[in-house]
Protein backbone atom coordinates (compact mmCIF):
# COMPACT_ATOMS: atom_id res chain seq x y z
CA UNK A 1 0.00 0.00 0.00
CA UNK A 2 2.82 2.39 0.91
CA UNK A 3 4.62 1.66 -2.36
CA UNK A 4 1.38 2.24 -4.27
CA UNK A 5 0.83 5.60 -2.57
CA UNK A 6 4.40 6.67 -3.31
CA UNK A 7 4.01 5.67 -6.96
CA UNK A 8 0.74 7.62 -7.19
CA UNK A 9 2.51 10.64 -5.73
CA UNK A 10 5.30 10.32 -8.29
CA UNK A 11 2.72 10.03 -11.07
CA UNK A 12 0.96 13.19 -9.93
CA UNK A 13 4.32 14.97 -9.76
CA UNK A 14 5.15 13.94 -13.33
CA UNK A 15 1.75 15.15 -14.53
CA UNK A 16 2.22 18.47 -12.75
CA UNK A 17 5.63 18.92 -14.35
CA UNK A 18 4.13 18.07 -17.74
CA UNK A 19 1.46 20.75 -17.42
CA UNK A 20 4.06 23.20 -16.20
CA UNK A 21 6.27 22.59 -19.23
CA UNK A 22 3.31 23.58 -21.43
CA UNK A 23 3.89 27.18 -20.32
CA UNK A 24 7.44 27.05 -21.67
CA UNK A 25 6.17 25.42 -24.88
CA UNK A 26 3.75 28.31 -25.36
CA UNK A 27 6.61 30.77 -24.96
CA UNK A 28 8.67 28.82 -27.47
CA UNK A 29 5.66 28.89 -29.79
CA UNK A 30 5.95 32.68 -29.98
CA UNK A 31 9.18 32.34 -31.93
CA UNK A 32 8.98 32.45 -35.71
CA UNK A 33 10.44 29.58 -37.70
CA UNK A 34 11.95 31.56 -40.58
CA UNK A 35 13.22 35.08 -41.25
CA UNK A 36 13.46 37.15 -44.42
CA UNK A 37 17.10 38.23 -44.74
CA UNK A 38 18.78 40.52 -47.26
CA UNK A 39 22.11 39.04 -48.38
CA UNK A 40 24.06 40.03 -51.48
CA UNK A 41 21.21 42.34 -52.42
CA UNK A 42 18.70 39.48 -52.53
CA UNK A 43 15.86 38.71 -50.13
CA UNK A 44 15.52 35.09 -49.02
CA UNK A 45 13.73 33.18 -46.28
CA UNK A 46 16.09 31.23 -44.03
CA UNK A 47 15.62 29.22 -40.80
CA UNK A 48 15.67 31.35 -37.66
CA UNK A 49 18.76 29.64 -36.24
CA UNK A 50 20.77 30.72 -39.31
CA UNK A 51 20.27 34.43 -38.61
CA UNK A 52 23.44 36.06 -37.30
CA UNK A 53 24.18 39.41 -35.69
CA UNK A 54 24.53 42.07 -38.36
CA UNK A 55 22.05 40.54 -40.81
CA UNK A 56 19.51 42.91 -42.37
CA UNK A 57 15.97 41.57 -42.10
CA UNK A 58 12.77 42.66 -43.84
CA UNK A 59 9.44 42.65 -42.02
CA UNK A 60 6.12 43.11 -43.80
CA UNK A 61 2.72 44.07 -42.34
CA UNK A 62 1.16 41.28 -40.28
CA UNK A 63 4.45 39.43 -39.75
CA UNK A 64 6.26 38.68 -36.52
CA UNK A 65 9.70 40.12 -35.91
CA UNK A 66 12.26 37.33 -35.91
CA UNK A 67 14.99 38.64 -33.58
CA UNK A 68 15.93 41.72 -31.58
CA UNK A 69 17.38 44.58 -33.57
CA UNK A 70 17.40 48.23 -34.64
CA UNK A 71 15.30 49.75 -37.43
CA UNK A 72 17.40 50.81 -40.41
CA UNK A 73 14.76 51.88 -42.91
CA UNK A 74 11.00 52.48 -42.87
CA UNK A 75 8.35 53.18 -40.24
CA UNK A 76 5.67 50.99 -38.69
CA UNK A 77 3.63 50.31 -35.57
CA UNK A 78 4.53 47.27 -33.48
CA UNK A 79 2.25 45.32 -31.15
CA UNK A 80 4.47 44.67 -28.11
CA UNK A 81 1.68 43.42 -25.82
CA UNK A 82 3.37 40.02 -25.41
CA UNK A 83 6.28 41.83 -23.77
CA UNK A 84 4.77 44.90 -22.07
CA UNK A 85 1.06 44.12 -21.71
CA UNK A 86 0.18 47.43 -23.36
CA UNK A 87 -2.60 47.03 -25.96
CA UNK A 88 -1.69 50.01 -28.13
CA UNK A 89 0.84 49.52 -30.89
CA UNK A 90 4.10 51.45 -30.59
CA UNK A 91 5.38 53.54 -33.48
CA UNK A 92 8.86 52.60 -34.66
CA UNK A 93 11.16 54.73 -36.78
CA UNK A 94 14.77 54.57 -37.94
CA UNK A 95 17.04 54.00 -34.95
CA UNK A 96 14.35 52.50 -32.70
CA UNK A 97 14.75 49.07 -31.11
CA UNK A 98 12.46 46.18 -32.02
CA UNK A 99 12.00 42.93 -30.10
CA UNK A 100 11.74 39.43 -31.49
CA UNK A 101 8.31 37.70 -31.41
CA UNK A 102 6.44 41.04 -31.36
CA UNK A 103 3.92 41.67 -34.16
CA UNK A 104 4.30 44.20 -36.96
CA UNK A 105 0.88 45.80 -37.37
CA UNK A 106 1.36 48.13 -40.33
CA UNK A 107 4.13 49.26 -42.60
CA UNK A 108 7.19 47.46 -43.93
CA UNK A 109 10.69 48.10 -42.64
CA UNK A 110 14.22 46.79 -42.52
CA UNK A 111 16.19 46.27 -39.35
CA UNK A 112 19.61 45.03 -38.31
CA UNK A 113 19.82 41.97 -36.09
CA UNK A 114 21.52 42.87 -32.79
CA UNK A 115 20.63 39.87 -30.59
CA UNK A 116 19.87 36.40 -31.89
CA UNK A 117 19.34 32.93 -30.47
CA UNK A 118 19.75 32.70 -26.71
CA UNK A 119 20.45 36.43 -26.41
CA UNK A 120 16.99 37.62 -27.48
CA UNK A 121 14.50 39.00 -24.98
CA UNK A 122 12.14 36.03 -25.51
CA UNK A 123 14.94 33.53 -24.89
CA UNK A 124 15.79 35.33 -21.65
CA UNK A 125 12.15 35.14 -20.54
CA UNK A 126 12.13 31.40 -21.22
CA UNK A 127 15.33 30.96 -19.20
CA UNK A 128 13.78 32.98 -16.39
CA UNK A 129 10.79 30.62 -16.21
CA UNK A 130 13.02 27.54 -16.33
CA UNK A 131 15.32 28.92 -13.63
CA UNK A 132 12.37 29.75 -11.39
CA UNK A 133 11.02 26.22 -11.71
CA UNK A 134 14.40 24.73 -10.89
CA UNK A 135 15.25 27.00 -7.96
CA UNK A 136 14.62 26.11 -4.33
CA UNK A 137 12.31 28.10 -2.11
CA UNK A 138 13.41 28.92 1.47
CA UNK A 139 10.88 26.40 2.81
CA UNK A 140 12.43 23.74 0.59
CA UNK A 141 15.90 24.57 1.86
CA UNK A 142 14.56 24.16 5.38
CA UNK A 143 13.14 20.78 4.42
CA UNK A 144 16.54 19.76 3.07
CA UNK A 145 18.26 20.76 6.31
CA UNK A 146 15.72 18.82 8.34
CA UNK A 147 16.10 15.78 6.08
CA UNK A 148 19.88 15.90 6.46
CA UNK A 149 19.44 15.16 10.17
CA UNK A 150 16.14 13.29 10.09
CA UNK A 151 17.03 10.62 7.53
CA UNK A 152 20.27 9.39 9.22
CA UNK A 153 18.44 9.37 12.57
CA UNK A 154 15.62 7.22 11.16
CA UNK A 155 18.11 4.81 9.58
CA UNK A 156 19.88 4.50 12.93
CA UNK A 157 16.59 3.86 14.75
CA UNK A 158 15.62 1.24 12.14
CA UNK A 159 18.99 -0.50 12.62
CA UNK A 160 18.53 -0.46 16.39
CA UNK A 161 15.04 -1.94 15.88
CA UNK A 162 16.47 -4.79 13.85
CA UNK A 163 19.16 -5.49 16.42
CA UNK A 164 16.77 -5.17 19.36
CA UNK A 165 14.11 -7.51 18.02
CA UNK A 166 16.53 -10.12 16.68
CA UNK A 167 19.12 -10.25 19.48
CA UNK A 168 17.34 -9.03 22.61
CA UNK A 169 13.69 -9.94 21.97
CA UNK A 170 14.76 -13.28 20.52
CA UNK A 171 12.36 -12.79 17.56
CA UNK A 172 12.92 -14.56 14.28
CA UNK A 173 14.62 -12.72 11.43
CA UNK A 174 11.39 -12.23 9.44
CA UNK A 175 9.63 -10.45 12.31
CA UNK A 176 12.70 -8.31 13.00
CA UNK A 177 12.89 -7.22 9.35
CA UNK A 178 9.14 -6.48 9.25
CA UNK A 179 9.43 -4.24 12.31
CA UNK A 180 12.47 -2.53 10.81
CA UNK A 181 10.62 -1.85 7.56
CA UNK A 182 7.66 -0.55 9.58
CA UNK A 183 9.92 2.06 11.22
CA UNK A 184 11.28 3.13 7.83
CA UNK A 185 7.81 3.36 6.25
CA UNK A 186 6.17 5.28 9.09
CA UNK A 187 9.08 7.70 9.42
CA UNK A 188 9.46 8.28 5.65
CA UNK A 189 8.90 12.02 4.99
CA UNK A 190 7.16 11.43 1.64
CA UNK A 191 5.04 14.56 1.82
CA UNK A 192 8.10 16.62 2.69
CA UNK A 193 9.93 15.44 -0.38
CA UNK A 194 7.08 15.58 -2.89
CA UNK A 195 4.77 18.42 -1.89
CA UNK A 196 7.22 21.33 -1.96
CA UNK A 197 8.85 20.77 -5.37
CA UNK A 198 5.48 19.92 -6.93
CA UNK A 199 3.92 23.09 -5.53
CA UNK A 200 6.78 25.19 -6.90
CA UNK A 201 6.60 23.60 -10.33
CA UNK A 202 2.84 24.01 -10.59
CA UNK A 203 2.82 27.53 -9.12
CA UNK A 204 5.47 28.92 -11.44
CA UNK A 205 3.94 27.11 -14.44
CA UNK A 206 0.45 28.44 -13.79
CA UNK A 207 1.87 31.92 -13.33
CA UNK A 208 3.64 31.74 -16.69
CA UNK A 209 0.38 30.67 -18.36
CA UNK A 210 -1.22 33.88 -17.10
CA UNK A 211 1.72 36.12 -17.97
CA UNK A 212 3.24 36.22 -14.46
CA UNK A 213 6.92 35.35 -14.23
CA UNK A 214 8.79 34.64 -10.99
CA UNK A 215 12.48 35.43 -10.83
CA UNK A 216 12.99 32.56 -8.37
CA UNK A 217 11.08 30.30 -6.00
CA UNK A 218 11.84 32.57 -3.04
CA UNK A 219 9.74 35.28 -4.69
CA UNK A 220 6.97 32.74 -5.27
CA UNK A 221 6.94 31.86 -1.58
CA UNK A 222 6.90 35.51 -0.47
CA UNK A 223 3.82 36.22 -2.59
CA UNK A 224 1.77 34.37 0.01
CA UNK A 225 2.51 37.13 2.54
CA UNK A 226 1.72 40.04 0.20
CA UNK A 227 -1.02 42.31 1.52
CA UNK A 228 -1.03 45.04 -1.14
CA UNK A 229 -0.11 44.70 -4.80
CA UNK A 230 0.69 47.82 -6.83
CA UNK A 231 0.58 47.51 -10.63
CA UNK A 232 1.73 50.06 -13.21
CA UNK A 233 0.90 48.41 -16.52
CA UNK A 234 -2.42 48.82 -18.29
CA UNK A 235 -2.56 45.32 -19.74
CA UNK A 236 -1.80 43.73 -16.38
CA UNK A 237 -5.20 44.32 -14.80
CA UNK A 238 -7.37 44.94 -17.85
CA UNK A 239 -8.40 42.90 -20.86
CA UNK A 240 -5.40 44.32 -22.71
CA UNK A 241 -7.42 45.79 -25.56
CA UNK A 242 -9.27 49.14 -25.87
CA UNK A 243 -13.05 49.39 -26.21
CA UNK A 244 -15.41 52.28 -26.91
CA UNK A 245 -17.24 53.39 -23.76
CA UNK A 246 -18.78 56.73 -24.82
CA UNK A 247 -19.41 58.86 -27.88
CA UNK A 248 -19.21 62.55 -26.93
CA UNK A 249 -20.27 65.39 -29.23
CA UNK A 250 -18.66 68.80 -29.07
CA UNK A 251 -21.11 71.66 -28.72
CA UNK A 252 -18.82 74.06 -30.56
CA UNK A 253 -18.12 71.68 -33.43
CA UNK A 254 -19.98 71.04 -36.65
CA UNK A 255 -20.47 67.46 -35.50
CA UNK A 256 -23.58 68.59 -33.62
CA UNK A 257 -25.56 68.05 -36.83
CA UNK A 258 -25.11 64.31 -36.25
CA UNK A 259 -26.38 62.18 -33.43
CA UNK A 260 -24.06 59.73 -31.66
CA UNK A 261 -25.07 56.77 -33.82
CA UNK A 262 -24.49 58.61 -37.11
CA UNK A 263 -21.15 59.97 -35.91
CA UNK A 264 -20.06 56.48 -34.84
CA UNK A 265 -21.14 55.11 -38.22
CA UNK A 266 -19.02 57.65 -40.13
CA UNK A 267 -15.96 57.14 -37.95
CA UNK A 268 -16.24 53.32 -37.96
CA UNK A 269 -16.68 53.34 -41.74
CA UNK A 270 -13.49 55.35 -42.13
CA UNK A 271 -11.63 53.06 -39.71
CA UNK A 272 -12.52 49.92 -41.68
CA UNK A 273 -9.26 50.31 -43.56
CA UNK A 274 -7.17 50.83 -40.42
CA UNK A 275 -5.24 48.20 -38.47
CA UNK A 276 -4.76 50.40 -35.40
CA UNK A 277 -6.14 48.93 -32.12
CA UNK A 278 -8.22 52.07 -31.50
CA UNK A 279 -9.63 51.89 -35.00
CA UNK A 280 -10.49 48.23 -34.55
CA UNK A 281 -12.21 49.04 -31.25
CA UNK A 282 -14.36 51.70 -32.96
CA UNK A 283 -15.38 49.27 -35.73
CA UNK A 284 -16.23 46.59 -33.16
CA UNK A 285 -18.42 49.07 -31.26
CA UNK A 286 -20.36 49.90 -34.43
CA UNK A 287 -20.77 46.25 -35.37
CA UNK A 288 -22.01 45.45 -31.85
CA UNK A 289 -24.80 48.04 -32.37
CA UNK A 290 -25.70 46.58 -35.80
CA UNK A 291 -24.73 49.82 -37.52
CA UNK A 292 -24.41 49.50 -41.28
CA UNK A 293 -20.98 50.69 -42.40
CA UNK A 294 -20.04 52.26 -45.73
CA UNK A 295 -16.87 51.74 -47.70
CA UNK A 296 -14.34 54.57 -47.23
CA UNK A 297 -12.85 56.35 -50.22
CA UNK A 298 -9.39 57.90 -50.36
CA UNK A 299 -8.20 56.30 -47.14
CA UNK A 300 -4.92 57.77 -45.92
CA UNK A 301 -2.94 56.93 -42.79
CA UNK A 302 -0.75 59.44 -40.93
CA UNK A 303 1.88 57.44 -39.04
CA UNK A 304 1.54 57.97 -35.32
CA UNK A 305 -1.22 60.58 -35.72
CA UNK A 306 -4.38 59.14 -37.32
CA UNK A 307 -6.23 58.69 -40.60
CA UNK A 308 -8.42 60.50 -43.10
CA UNK A 309 -11.03 59.23 -45.56
CA UNK A 310 -14.21 60.19 -47.36
CA UNK A 311 -17.43 58.47 -46.27
CA UNK A 312 -20.74 59.06 -48.05
CA UNK A 313 -19.55 62.45 -49.27
CA UNK A 314 -18.22 63.57 -45.87
CA UNK A 315 -14.52 64.23 -45.25
CA UNK A 316 -13.63 62.38 -42.06
CA UNK A 317 -10.45 63.12 -40.10
CA UNK A 318 -9.64 60.90 -37.10
CA UNK A 319 -6.55 61.27 -34.96
CA UNK A 320 -4.75 62.82 -32.04
CA UNK A 321 -4.18 66.44 -31.06
CA UNK A 322 -1.19 66.80 -33.37
CA UNK A 323 -3.21 65.76 -36.40
CA UNK A 324 -6.04 68.12 -35.50
CA UNK A 325 -3.60 71.00 -35.05
CA UNK A 326 -2.00 70.26 -38.41
CA UNK A 327 -5.44 70.70 -40.04
CA UNK A 328 -6.33 73.82 -37.99
CA UNK A 329 -9.15 72.05 -36.15
CA UNK A 330 -9.95 73.43 -32.70
CA UNK A 331 -10.68 71.03 -29.85
CA UNK A 332 -11.67 73.72 -27.35
CA UNK A 333 -15.20 72.36 -27.14
CA UNK A 334 -13.95 68.97 -26.02
CA UNK A 335 -11.33 70.17 -23.55
CA UNK A 336 -13.73 70.52 -20.56
CA UNK A 337 -15.15 67.06 -21.23
CA UNK A 338 -11.70 65.48 -21.47
CA UNK A 339 -10.61 67.14 -18.24
CA UNK A 340 -13.61 65.66 -16.42
CA UNK A 341 -12.74 62.18 -17.66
Amino acid sequence: MIITLILVGKYLEVRAKGRTSDAIKKLLGLQVRTARVVRAGMESDIPLDEVVVGDVLVVRPGEQIAVDGVVLEGTSTIDESMLTGEPLAVEKRTGDNVTGATMNRSGSFKFEAMRVGKDTALAQIIRLVEAAQGSKAPIQALADRVSAVFVPAVLLIALLTLVGWFFFAQADLTRAIVNTVAVLVIACPCALGLATPTAIMVGSGRGAEHGILYRNSAALQRVGAVGTLVLDKTGTITAGRPTVTDVILSETNSAVEFDETELLRLIASAERGSEHPLGEAIVEAAVAQDIHLSDPVGFKAFAGRGISAEVDGYSVLIGNINLMAAHDISLDGLTPVVEKI
